[in-house]
């Protein structure tokens, strides 16, 4: 029904699609796997139409196509529902069902044939519930089920369905699933993204893994088991471990403890965990996308509540990141686009940021302060700019990101949590990070750094944790950071490492 060749997508410092080819059966549920930045949200939104390809083609129905919006997809016949549903819950089920092509008469709304329309639409998956209602009183499997009734009355040959059950309850999950599986029999060809591996060996019959922006393999999913599916997502084969890891690791180094975290978590978000972090070291965390890594992350820098810190001096009140900030830490976020950088501002203003959070906007740094501070880390990290006022949005993903690592480097924490350091940047500033975090150690910092790519972990962490269905699952220290080990144990915990 839809095939993908050769696609490529470029933005301005990296490639997001490289060469990537991906083919979709009628009445099949085909897997779309990959970590973030694998290329899995670009290659949606190039079949959407929010995205035009720099290169290759995509066919439906053997037809070649090249849809410029969203709306121009679906007339096409392909339609999206995300995780987070793109209806107006100030309207009603059947408003929101119709919109846009409501029954009118004269130009009014004809408001029982609506109704009608609606409750025609939802009879095939049913759904018994009063159309009339605003939609915004319904669950989110509710949601989930019009938003899909949405776009298959808008579409009807291809559906994508984007993280759709990261809302969803393990009833509401199978009321979902009987759902798309009579979408399946309608011969509808379905994509399924998820970072449930358990719901994806439920539901599909296909599963193409992206690593990268490149294709790395389709395959039927009967012939995959856990093991080897996250063997593909991660970059590693067990048999071809060679060199994984470096000698210092043949000995776990005893360091003097700076920081110690006890009952950080919370049911439903991470299970409540303890961390000590030594001064100078390097904490790995490891695990699959949705496991609970940033979450830990959020719980040690103060976004969420929960848990108790402390060195040598006693407490410490981390509760907001404002206060963690005044406790030392730093963090350096996964999205740097949304998270990390202001791309309006300059790259001055930027690597401020942190530090005059910390003095407290009543005592503004002076102008030639911050232009210090711009000009020293610029040299530090060679940040690639014509000058330090140019906005950071600018600049490519390499250097944004060695600007916010400029930003709380300026602070001089004394714990700096990295997620995702290195993603989406070319392999000279990835080399340059890398040499960036062996200094800072070497000067004595602490560090936690989170990552899906497991060379580099084991380049860097002194001990690796592993984080598996949101709980910490297994401890890895010296000989045991290798690549075999850290994918044993996020596949199947209870065959490694030391439960948490």
């Amino acid at each position: 029904m839809l095939t993908i060749r050769s696609l490529t997508k470029r933005f301005p410092g990296t490639l997001a699609l490289d060469d990537v080819r991906f083919d979709l059966r009628a009445g099949e549920v085909h897997a779309l796997l990959g970590e973030n930045g694998a290329g899995k949200s670009t290659l949606i939104k190039c079949l959407t139409g929010a995205y035009r390809p720099d290169g290759g083609e995509i066919r439906l129905d053997g037809a070649k196509i090249a849809p410029r919006s969203t709306s121009e997809a679906q007339e096409l016949g392909i339609g999206t529902v995300y995780q987070e549903v793109n209806l107006l819950p100030n309207l009603t089920v059947a408003q929101n069902l119709c919109f846009g092509r409501e029954p009118r008469r004269a130009g009014m709304i004809r408001t029982r044939a609506m109704t009608r329309a609606a409750q025609d639409m939802l009879d095939p998956y049913g759904l018994d519930i009063d159309v009339t209602r605003d939609l915004g009183h319904y669950s989110v499997a509710i949601r989930q089920i019009v938003a899909i009734a949405r776009a298959v009355a808008l579409s009807g040959k291809v559906l994508i369905l984007d993280e759709p059950t990261a809302s969803l309850d393990a009833r509401e999950v199978k009321m979902l699933f009987d759902v798309v599986r009579g979408l399946k029999a309608r011969g509808l060809g379905i994509v399924f993204v998820s970072h449930f591996l358990d719901q994806v060996f439920d539901l599909s019959d296909r599963v193409t893994v992206l690593r990268n922006g490149r294709h790395i393999v389709t395959e039927d999913i009967a012939a995959l088991d856990r093991l080897s599916l996250i063997e593909h997502m991660l970059g590693h084969a067990l048999e071809t471990e060679v060199a994984d890891h470096a000698t210092s690791h043949d000995a776990v180094i005893a360091r003097p403890e700076m920081l110690t975290f006890r009952g950080m978590g919370r049911a439903g978000v991470v299970g409540p965990f303890d961390l000590d972090v030594g001064q100078g070291e390097v904490v790995g965390l490891a695990g699959l996308l949705g496991s609970g890594r940033t979450e830990s992350a959020e719980y040690l820098f103060g976004l969420r509540s929960g848990g108790t810190a402390e060195d040598i001096k006693g407490p410490i009140p981390i509760d907001t990141p404002r206060k963690a900030i005044a406790a030392g830490f730093g963090f350096a976020p996964e999205d740097r686009k949304t998270d990390g950088i202001v791309a309006e501002l300059s790259v001055r203003e930027n690597i401020a940021l942190a530090l005059q959070a910390r003095r407290g906007w009543a005592r503004p740094m002076p102008r030639a302060e911050q232009q210090r501070l711009a000009r020293m880390y610029i040299e530090r990290l060679d940040i690639r700019t014509s000058d330090a006022e140019k906005a950071v949005g600018d600049l490519s993903g390499g250097n944004q990101q060695k600007v916010v690592l400029a930003r709380w480097l300026a602070m001089n924490p004394r714990f700096l949590i990295l997620d995702e350091p290195t993603r989406g940047i070319d392999v000279g500033a990835h080399a340059e990070i890398l040499r960036l975090i062996h200094e800072l150690v070497g000067e004595g910092m602490s560090l936690l750094v989170i990552s899906s790519e497991l060379d580099e972990l084991i380049a860097v962490a002194d001990r690796v944790i592993v984080v598996r269905d949101r709980a910490h699952v297994a401890e890895l220290t010296g000989a045991e950071i290798r690549a075999d080990t850290i994918v044993r144990a996020i596949a199947r915990h209870d065959e490694i490492g030391e439960v948490a």
